[in-house]
């Protein structure tokens, strides 16, 4: 049972030049239960060994992932899209995320309390069972390390379905777990949309749900799992302000910008596409930004050269180019892209495309917050670029919104740093940087944008539930 059910029909999967990969039929009901079924008797074994036990077999997955690691970014370029600079980037993250968490799985521990009369208290941190991860294609083999991960160092089995655009690395996270040494079941992997979604969230021996992807889908999940009480780790999207001050160092502030945008091309969920510039260096801001928006090498992915791969499908570009279409008829300008782009190389004629684009909003008459393009989450490389002139007033514009994923500042005050950062409605901060997420600090959102967190020593109390135990050491004061 351990790995992944796949069929001959179904969805397709493409590769990055419009070719299909292979066909996956969609897991139903009984697929399902048997995955399920299969992690619950998995479970009882992985959790009553000990911490340092499981953190044995832990790093070495992790040591077969660095062992394998340019078989799995090649998979991950081809089934996402991403540049192969990047995709590796992702995998050494997912390798470390495993490492991090192997090396909590033997410090897990309860406390002691004394109380009057030698009698005593302590708690038990305990896992929850079967848990399920449902991932997102943006980061597909990453965010199945950032779920398993503290979910198995915690004790727990886990049932984990990837998202129907990339289903293929995940799979062989099922096969590098099972050839370090799990039982066999503990992490299974099983194909599907929405219906298979459904299917584990209302699963009886599911003990808890952790989603990566949509708000409206986010909502849906957190129904579906409260009909059985089920905690829930939403992380959802997204719509983060940057804040950019006159006196930030300019260049790291467009750097900063670039990386806010189009890593992974625009395709993530925290990324920073309202930035917010105050007026004194916006002219300077914009003219490098587009020069550096327009040297973006984009091409074949598998290229080391490549810095921009094609959106994960062409549904996914026509909606991205909706967006686009809608914000010029608001009135927003244009300075660079917005069209498809037409690659070079032949053998990428039938790809799903890329382009880059950059939307300034200078005048109140060219564009203002109220925009599309500035309220909603685009989810490609869409930059806007919106003028601000005070402190107080760009606090209030950036957090008018219902997300709260993410925000950033840059400024070479260091009291204005931490006093914006504190205001910020948003669970992941940076300051004077953006996109950078070390495993070992806690993300996640506030608002809409989702509950609990992921990555991070604060993770172990998610995948776990504590017991209390009061001991007696003395006779029964009864009232009775």
């Amino acid at each position: 049972m351990q790995g992944c059910f796949l069929g001959c029909l179904g969805n397709l999967v493409f590769h990055i030049t419009g070719r299909v990969l292979c066909q996956l039929e969609p897991c139903g009901a009984v697929e399902v239960d048997q995955a399920v079924q299969a992690a619950k008797q998995a479970f009882g074994h992985w959790s009553k060994m000990s911490g340092m036990e499981r953190a044995r077999i832990m790093i070495e997955a992790a040591r077969i992932i660095e062992s394998r690691t340019n078989e799995i970014v090649e998979m991950e370029v081809v089934n996402n899209g991403k540049s192969i600079t990047e995709a590796r980037v992702d995998v050494d993250c997912s390798r470390l995320c495993i490492e991090y968490y192997a090396g909590l799985a033997g410090t897990l521990a309860g406390q002691h309390v004394q109380l009057p009369g030698g009698s005593f208290a302590y708690t038990r941190r305990e896992p929850l069972g079967v848990c399920v991860g449902i991932g997102a294609w943006n980061f597909p083999f990453q965010i199945a390390t950032w779920k398993s991960a503290p979910a198995l160092a915690c004790g727990n089995a886990m049932v984990f379905k990837p998202s129907p655009v990339t289903p293929v690395t995940a799979v062989m996270l099922a096969e590098i777990y099972a050839k370090a040494g799990v039982p066999e079941g503990l992490f299974n992997v099983v194909q599907g949309g929405q219906e298979t979604g459904s299917i584990l969230c209302h699963h009886p021996d599911v003990a808890k749900v952790s989603f990566t992807g949509s708000v409206p889908t986010g909502q849906k999940i957190m129904a579906m799992a409260s009909k059985g009480i089920k905690p829930v780790t939403l992380e959802l999207g997204g719509k983060s302000p940057l804040l950019i001050f006159e006196d930030s160092d300019l260049e790291n502030a467009v750097k900063g910008a670039l990386m806010a945008n189009f890593l992974s091309q625009g395709q993530v969920c925290n990324n920073g596409t309202r930035v917010f510039v105050q007026k004194a260096i916006l002219p300077e801001f914009v003219e490098e930004v587009v020069k550096r928006t327009r040297a973006i090498e984009i091409g074949d992915p598998l290229l080391e050269s490549t810095r921009m791969g094609p959106l994960v499908n062409r549904p996914h570009l026509n909606k991205v180019l909706s967006f686009v279409d809608q914000a010029k008829k608001e009135g927003a300008t244009v300075l660079c892209g917005g069209e498809p782009y037409v690659p070079s190389d032949s053998k990428l004629n039938n790809v799903f495309s890329h382009f880059v684009m950059v939307l300034q909003t200078i005048s109140p008459c060219n564009c203002t917050d109220e925009m599309t393009c500035v309220k909603e989450e685009i989810f490609g490389p869409v930059m806007s670029v919106l003028p601000f002139e005070t402190e107080e007033e760009v606090l209030q514009r950036a957090n008018d919104t219902t997300l709260g994923l993410a925000g950033g500042v840059f400024t070479r005050d260091v009291m204005r740093a931490h006093r914006v950062v504190e205001q910020l409605k948003a669970g992941f901060c940076s300051i004077n940087n953006y996109n950078i997420i070390p495993v070992e600090v806690p993300f996640g959102g506030f608002k809409m944008s989702g509950i609990g967190r992921e990555n991070g020593q604060v993770t172990i109390e998610h995948y776990s539930q504590l017991k209390t135990v009061f001991v007696e050491m003395g006779d029964v004061d009864s009232l009775f």
